[in-house]
């Protein structure tokens, strides 16, 4: 079977799109991966050794601009472009990950009429798998509130394939493995308030006598201060502005102190990480809040929003915590019973029911 995988744009929609295209391929059908035309797209898409096709697309910005008008006549070129290229080359089905960057090769597979699979990765779906929800013969979900804000839509859902190399380690020596260990991650950009609190936070524990080390993966811009921040405090540390082999830092945590991005929501559950989590407050439709409050309802984490994140709040919450490890083991149990094994062969597995029948799948959960 021939498979189109529209998974451009960030990180969280090429890497659970290109997870799902290495099951199809082992499968032995031919994949092609579609770009959005980033240049950072490169450097995610290094390991894939089939078929890539790119298109020059764009998201929208709120509101009625300069930019916005250049965007509307970006996405119209994009799918012009992938309807002629895919009329040449026409796949049996087309996945698509969501973002802007689904948007033109999933209306060229409409008016193609070939099947389209969408998958939706957070809580509240996007602008892009709204609009593209009419067109698609098959759903894929990564949290079960998603499939109720769609309404009518049938779905499945499959959670979020995450990363494979989940069980890596740090070398010897860089950490203590009996001493408690915090790993903070501020997203994929990072960020400064979190950067800030929470490193000033762990310094103020150290010298309270906590014993606690830490993994931060901070703003890149910031990692030679948070560095010198950790050191000057005798906190034993490891400072990254980017770290590519995340399963290290899991493998290391005791604890997470994070965002509640999509990727970040999967991985804690597939890690078993009791976590706090403080959803960003500018993503769009306030996504990652609704992210949080799914994981949240299973004890698995505790959530704070970011305006009411101080210092002092958060010294004497890592205390609570820290010193009771009964609730940590259940919230630990309660994260690996929210994930979601073999995800991608769960997407995989609904591409190759639409591709063969092109009807829609019934809902499930």
């Amino acid at each position: 079977m021939k498979i189109a995988v529209a998974c451009g744009g960030t990180g969280g929609h090429i890497f659970p799109g290109l997870a799902v295209a290495d099951v199809l391929r082992q499968k032995g059908h031919d994949v092609t991966i579609w770009l959005g035309g980033r240049g950072v797209e490169s450097v995610s898409v290094a390991g894939w050794h089939g078929s890539v096709e790119r298109v020059n697309a764009s998201g929208f910005s709120s509101g009625l601009s300069v930019r916005t008008i250049v965007s509307g006549f970006r996405l119209i070129s994009a799918c012009w472009s992938c309807w002629r290229r895919m009329r040449r080359q026409r796949p049996d089905v087309l996945l698509a990950m969501g973002s802007y960057a689904s948007v033109g090769p999933a209306m060229a597979c409409h008016f193609l009429g070939i099947p389209i699979v969408l998958h939706e990765a957070n809580a509240i779906p996007g602008k892009a798998v709204s609009f593209l929800a009419r067109f698609a013969s098959g759903m894929a979900f990564g949290f079960p509130e998603a499939v109720e804000a769609m309404g009518s839509v049938q779905a499945v859902v499959t959670g979020f394939p995450v990363r494979t190399d989940l069980e890596s380690h740090f070398e010897d020596g860089l950490l203590d493995p009996d001493v408690f260990t915090i790993l903070v991650m501020g997203g994929s950009q990072g960020s400064e308030k979190l950067d800030d609190i929470v490193s000033r936070s762990i310094c103020k524990l150290c010298e309270r006598g906590m014993a606690l080390q830490v993994v931060h993966l901070a703003r890149p811009e910031n990692e030679s201060k948070l560095r010198d921040c950790y050191r000057k405090a005798g906190v034993r540390s490891l400072v990254f502005g980017f770290l590519k082999e995340m399963g290290k830092a899991y493998c290391a945590a005791d604890f997470v102190i994070a965002r509640a991005g999509a990727a970040t929501c999967a991985e804690l559950s597939a890690c078993g990480l009791p976590a706090l989590l403080i959803p960003l407050p500018s993503a769009r439709r306030d996504h990652q809040t609704a992210n949080a409050r799914s994981l949240e309802k299973s004890g698995g984490v505790d959530v704070i929003v970011e305006k009411d994140l101080s210092e002092e709040w958060l010294v004497d919450y890592v205390e609570k915590r820290a010193s009771n490890p009964e609730k940590l083991s259940r919230m630990a149990q309660a994260q690996k019973e929210c994930a979601v094994p073999d995800s991608a062969e769960k997407i995989a597995e609904l591409v190759l029911i639409v591709g063969s029948n092109g009807k829609r799948v019934n809902s499930g959960r």
